[in-house]
């Protein structure tokens, strides 16, 4: 491991601590959490540098080795590249947060509905040819590497975690909205999560791995259909089960 990359996963479990005390402070709450788009990028933001900025550490450490001039600014550059990626994917987030939090309010029946379609739509998508390709790409740094040493200009380090990002959130970003259904702040999905995500990228088996997470996705679709609480973060409040407002 590159000291480059050991820094990668020191800042990320400075993340990881944040996050944490963040979670303590407001519990799992459905939708936005009244956050303002502003707070909720900033703290979407938090959240994917603990969950995914340590996925890249070997990548890192393999691309490190490639480079003969400043290293760590180069390494800064292309984490803050990865990091705006993943940081974009804020705003469809909170679109989604947003139609969350209407429907727990106003249709908790939709709201129902909802969790099964995220459940679903993660499952399906782990099956797909289209997440294999993505995480074939992602599993494999050395061809990253190769990939992006034709990079030139002042801002191809940049360029590099931008591009590294898009790959890593056309295969992950199934498993991010799954956040939404269980809550963006429950810091025990939050952690099952990385820990999925990370084992896809680096074991062995992590192509056989990813299917059987879609499979539990799909299990997952139809059980919250009949235990709602399996997804808080569109569960209806414990008054609404008088009328679903539908």
């Amino acid at each position: 491991m590159t000291l480059p990359a050991s820094i990668l996963l020191v800042v990320g479990a400075g993340a990881w601590l944040a996050v944490a005390g963040i979670a303590r402070g407001m519990g799992v709450m459905p939708g936005t959490m009244g956050l303002s788009l502003g707070a909720f990028v900033a703290l979407w933001a938090l959240m994917m540098t603990a969950m995914m900025l340590p996925t890249i550490a070997p990548f890192v450490a393999l691309h490190t080795r490639t480079l003969t001039d400043r290293r760590a600014q180069r390494i800064g550059e292309l984490a803050i590249g990865y990091l705006l990626v993943w940081t974009a994917a804020a705003l469809p987030a909170y679109v989604l947060a947003l139609v969350a939090e209407r429907l727990v309010d106003t249709r908790p029946t939709a709201a129902k509905i909802l969790a099964a379609a995220i459940f679903a739509a993660c499952g399906i998508y782990q099956l797909t040819p289209i997440k294999d390709r993505c995480l074939a790409r992602c599993r494999s740094p050395l061809g990253f590497v190769l990939k992006y040493g034709s990079y030139r200009g002042r801002l191809r380090d940049l360029r590099v975690g931008m591009s590294h990002g898009a790959f890593c959130l056309a295969c992950c970003w199934a498993l991010m909205v799954v956040l939404i259904a269980v809550g963006l702040m429950n810091l025990a999905a939050m952690v099952i999560l990385a820990a999925v995500v990370l084992t896809e990228k680096t074991w062995q088996r992590g192509p056989q791995f990813s299917r059987v997470v879609g499979v539990i996705a799909l299990v997952l679709a139809v059980v919250v259909l009949f235990r709602p609480s399996i997804a808080p973060g569109l569960s209806p409040a414990p008054m609404s089960d008088t009328g679903d407002g539908m």
